[in-house]
């Protein structure tokens, strides 16, 4: 589902351990996540000023039973894993995480209304039930671990390029794809090297296209 960002959205959660929040309600002054909308995904930050422990990442937000599911960690105080909380209540908030932004310092010079001295860091999707979100990087890997079920974050207008490793034949079950290749069918991996998928979303529909081997 689509990718959505909002202000001054703030609440606390009493989960503990590595798995979905149960969010307990907007911190006075700030929105609930109600704003993000039903399955859509949002950066989020969860901090424990108690125990010293935070983490940033791309979650989901489920309206029935008020849950933020922790898909993607980017950066925690876990080494860049989830976090297992404690006890006691723990601030949750939207953010936009500085390794996904860009600024001005990334951008060198425009020639002949060309982009030149921008390199987009490439994204590695793990476990086997990743989301396929741009907003991650428009070009990103995955090696897959078990048979596996993606879920489709690219919103209207977005793209991204997919680079499969499937040495162990295992097999994807995606999300509605209009397919472009392989006689209108999701195309067989490689179990040798890279499959390269392109998967873009026009007016709410996803389209996929098998490009190449690498």
């Amino acid at each position: 589902m689509p990718l959505a960002l909002k202000d001054r959205v703030r609440e606390t959660s009493s989960t503990t351990g590595t798995g979905t929040l149960t969010l307990a309600g907007a911190v006075a002054g700030f929105q609930s996540f109600s704003v993000i909308g039903n399955a859509n995904t949002t950066y989020y930050a969860i901090v424990d000023s108690s125990a010293n422990t935070w983490e940033v990442g791309l979650g989901t937000y489920t309206a029935s039973g008020t849950t933020l599911s922790r898909d993607t960690v980017l950066e925690s105080s876990a080494g860049g894993v989830r976090v297992s909380f404690g006890a006691g209540a723990k601030d949750v908030f939207c953010t936009y995480p500085a390794e996904q932004a860009v600024t001005l310092d990334d951008v060198q010079t425009f020639t002949n209304k060309t982009l030149t001295g921008y390199t987009e860091t490439v994204f590695a999707l793990t476990g086997t039930t990743p989301a396929l979100n741009p907003g991650n990087g428009t070009v990103q890997t995955w090696t897959l671990s078990g048979n596996s079920t993606p879920t489709d974050s690219i919103a209207a207008g977005q793209s991204m390029t997919l680079m499969i490793n499937d040495g162990t034949a295992f097999t994807i079950t995606w999300p509605s794809v209009t397919w472009k290749t392989d006689a209108g069918v999701a195309p067989t991996l490689n179990t040798t090297g890279f499959t390269a998928i392109v998967l873009w979303d026009v007016g709410g529909v996803l389209y996929g296209a098998r490009v190449g081997d690498a």
